[in-house]
C-alpha cells in the first residue's frame, strides 16, 4: 500500500469502520492546514461542490460521508493522487459495515444536535450552486441593525386568518406551503450582490444546517433563530437598506432582531401561517412569487397570495 500524505500521516487503510474513516478525514484536514472555508474555495476551483456546512457536519459524525463528498474533500486537501485509495477504503468500510452508508444529511435531529447555514447564488450559475450551502461568517451580525420598514398595514390584500392554533415554540422547519419539498434556510441572493447569508428556499434534504428554532417573545410574537454548529445562533432580521433590502438576514444580535407574528391562514390546514414582521403590516413572501430553488424570502405588501403562506412543522 502507498504511504499517504507528505508528512507520514497513516493512510486510512487501517480504518475498520465508519468512525475510523471519518477520523482519518479529520487528520487529513488538520494536516492540510486549511479552514472549512478555504476547503470550500479549493473544491470550487477543481469544479467540485463542497459546502463547508456539509463538510463540518460529515467530520462531526461517525457515519460514512457520501463518495462525492470524500472525493471533493481529498482533492481540496491536495491529495488527489491518493483519491482512488480513499474511495476504495470507503467502499470497503461500507461493504463491511452492518449499517448502510449515509445517503445524505439527516433531515432533522434532536434538540441536542444544533446545526444552523449560507450560499452564493449567481444567475448564470444557479443550477450548480443550488447545492452549495456556503456559510458566510459575515452573515451573522456584521451590519448595522435594521430600522422599521414602511407600514403597509392598510393593504387590502392582508391574509385572512383561520381558527387554527398558534405554532408551538421549539425546533421547527418552515416550508413555503406551495413548495413543501423546499425549506426556508440560509443562502445567498441570486444576483450575488451581497456577501452575507439571507433566507432563501432550498430543498429540505440539504437544509439540515442551520436548524430553526421558534423562540416566543410574548404577545404572540416570535424570534426565528438559526443555530449553526460553528457560527452559533443568529436571528432573522428584515433588512431595511442596502443591496438586499427587504430580505431576511441572520444577525447575532438577537435582542434587536425582527419579531414575527405567525398568523394561521388557509382555513382547515392548521399549520399554514403567514409570517408578519411586527415592525409593520407587511408579510414575508418569496421574491417575485417564484417557486424556483434559491428564491429569496422578502418582506412585501400582504396580498394573501400562495407565496406568503408557510407550513410550520415541529422537528
Amino acid at each position: 500500500m502507498k504511504d499517504m500524505g507528505s508528512q507520514g500521516e497513516p493512510p486510512p487503510y487501517e480504518a475498520v469502520d465508519a468512525a475510523g474513516f471519518v477520523a482519518a478525514m479529520r487528520r487529513l484536514k488538520q494536516r492540510s492546514g486549511l479552514t472549512y472555508r478555504e476547503l470550500e474555495v479549493q473544491a470550487a476551483r477543481s469544479g467540485d461542490v463542497l459546502a463547508r456546512s456539509t463538510l463540518a457536519d460529515a467530520l462531526r459524525r461517525a457515519s460514512l460521508p457520501r463518495p462525492e463528498v470524500v472525493a471533493a474533500f481529498v482533492r481540496a486537501c491536495g491529495e488527489e493522487r491518493y483519491l482512488d485509495d480513499w474511495l476504495a477504503v470507503r467502499e470497503r468500510v461500507a461493504a463491511e459495515s452492518a449499517a448502510p452508508p449515509e445517503e445524505g444529511p439527516e433531515e432533522s435531529g434532536g434538540a441536542g444536535s444544533e446545526r444552523p447555514r449560507a450560499k452564493r447564488f449567481r444567475p448564470a450559475l444557479i443550477a450548480a450552486v443550488i447545492l452549495i450551502p456556503v456559510l458566510a461568517v459575515a452573515a451573522w451580525g456584521l451590519l448595522p441593525d435594521s430600522s422599521d420598514p414602511e407600514d403597509d398595514s392598510a393593504g387590502a390584500g392582508a391574509p385572512r386568518t383561520s381558527t387554527a392554533s398558534a405554532p408551538a415554540d421549539g425546533w421547527v422547519t418552515i416550508r413555503p406551503s406551495r413548495t413543501p419539498d423546499l425549506c426556508l434556510t440560509d443562502g445567498r441572493d441570486r444576483a450575488g450582490a451581497y456577501d452575507s447569508a439571507v433566507a432563501v428556499q432550498l430543498p429540505c434534504a440539504q437544509a439540515t444546517v442551520p436548524r430553526t428554532y421558534l423562540e416566543p417573545a410574548g404577545e404572540g410574537l416570535y424570534r426565528i433563530q438559526w443555530h449553526h454548529p460553528e457560527l452559533g445562533k443568529g436571528c432573522l432580521t428584515v433588512m431595511s437598506s442596502g443591496p438586499v433590502r427587504a430580505m431576511l438576514e441572520p444577525r447575532d444580535d438577537c435582542a434587536h432582531a425582527t419579531l414575527f407574528r405567525l398568523t394561521p391562514v388557509g382555513g382547515e390546514r392548521a399549520r399554514d401561517y403567514s409570517l408578519r414582521p411586527s415592525t409593520g403590516g407587511r408579510c414575508v413572501g418569496i421574491a417575485g412569487d417564484d417557486t424556483a430553488v434559491g428564491a429569496e424570502a422578502v418582506e412585501e405588501r400582504c396580498t394573501g397570495a400562495a407565496d406568503q403562506r408557510f407550513f410550520v412543522r415541529a422537528d
